[in-house]
């Protein structure tokens, strides 16, 4: 592709995963009212946020491999065509088991981490964080929307028209999926694997698990997952902490996720390139672990919800620096045809968390209360950034 040619499939790639942004954050503006009203307490929210990362956690692979066999159209179709589905589904939703059923075609819905794979093999590899960092962007936009956007229809047009219009928001994203982006965006059509005679099933496993053997993969993958944990146990049960600690009412939510969103974009759009041209990712990499030690630490300590959007601004700029970094160094350490797999892998880790997360956090929750999310996130990142700076950051070099 020219060069032309391929920032014009990235700018396509960033508005369809703005619009897929925005219709998450319209939903969360729904499903934890619509819970609540029909009698939901906080261990039962948090079963359902488990059936969604369980869910989500069989398909991110699958969907990664998926990608790099059959090209990012066909990958990014079914994720849209799966996320009209879905809303059309919560539109309909009026009991405990319809609100569980509505969740199924999650297995598919992984937009951004087609997104990412499209982002990847498109840009350079010295400019590939500041590409994927411009998604982050995207998220902040469609974090804004979404959020103000969910409250406001779901307050006065009803939560069922709210999801109709996120359904209908999602053909959109599928129409320019169909209309703009090409069927494959790798310069290598068939894995290296595959060259050698493996197997081109999506199911194929050992394809998947493959990747932990390239030097460096293993390390940095298990640093996501176990400093991503108590971010993402938070994340998880924000929705039950701004409504019972914080006591907003759905908009009030919605304008505090838009504060997320604005803070989100101007690190993602204005911070992240500038960092990553001066400082190397194994640097960056300590820095946001690091600072989400001391975020935990002020989480543990705040009292109302001001005290929290203090907060939002070095917590929001460790959890930027940290996916973007680490999603950067993972595909960096593979092999181009591979990246696909390698994002759905990193998605399947934001899945664990929320698999495992909405069971301790409703635990501790109910247990310990708020200022123990806190407590866990200071003891558990400092651990992994004297971890990290023992072992010198990253000591493997990136594949070629």
């Amino acid at each position: 592709m020219e060069p032309a040619a391929k920032q014009k499939v990235i700018y396509i790639t960033y508005l369809v995963a703005a619009l897929d942004i925005t219709w998450l954050f319209l939903q969360f503006s729904i499903t934890p009212y619509l819970a609540r009203r029909l009698g939901f307490d906080t261990i039962w929210f948090g079963y359902l946020q488990t059936t969604v990362g369980v869910i989500q956690l069989l398909g991110g692979p699958i969907y990664g491999r998926f990608a790099d066999v059959f090209g990012a159209r066909a990958a990014l179709s079914v994720s849209c065509l799966a996320s009209v589905v879905y809303f059309l589904l919560l539109a309909v939703a009026d009991n405990t088991f319809m609100l569980f059923v509505h969740k199924l075609p999650a297995v598919f819905m992984h937009v951004l981490p087609g997104a990412q794979m499209v982002v990847a093999d498109l840009s350079e590899n010295e400019k590939r964080a500041d590409a994927l960092g411009k998604l982050g962007l995207c998220f902040g936009i469609g974090m804004i929307a979404g959020s103000s956007l969910g409250g406001t229809l779901s307050t006065r047009f009803g939560e069922k028209f709210a999801a109709s219009f996120a359904a209908v928001g999602s053909f959109v994203s599928l129409l320019l999926v169909l209309n703009f982006i090409p069927k494959q965006t790798k310069i290598h059509t068939v894995p290296e694997s595959n060259k050698k005679g493996s197997s081109n099933s999506v199911f194929n496993l050992g394809e998947i698990t493959r990747l932990m053997k390239f030097p460096g993969v293993a390390k940095t993958f298990t640093v996501k997952i176990i400093s991503g944990l108590p971010a993402g146990i938070f994340q998880v049960m924000f929705s039950i902490i701004a409504i019972n600690f914080f006591q907003l009412k759905a908009e009030q939510n919605g304008y505090l996720m838009a504060y997320f969103g604005i803070v989100q974009m101007v690190i993602q759009g204005a911070v992240i390139g500038r960092l990553t041209s001066r400082f190397s990712e194994s640097s960056l990499l300590m820095l946001s672990v690091g600072i989400s030690s001391l975020v935990g630490l002020a989480q543990a300590m705040m009292t109302n919800v001001f005290h929290f959007c203090l907060i939002v601004i070095p917590m929001m700029f460790s959890l930027s620096v940290f996916n973007v970094i680490t999603d950067s160094m993972l595909t960096k350490s593979v092999s181009p045809s591979d990246t696909g797999t390698m994002l759905g892998l990193c998605a399947s880790v934001q899945s664990l968390l929320r698999t495992v997360g909405p069971t301790i956090g409703g635990f501790l929750y109910e247990a310990y209360g708020v200022p123990s999310f806190g407590y866990i996130q200071c003891i558990i990142n400092a651990a992994v950034f004297s971890f990290l700076l023992n072992t010198g950051g990253r000591s493997q070099p990136n594949r070629p």
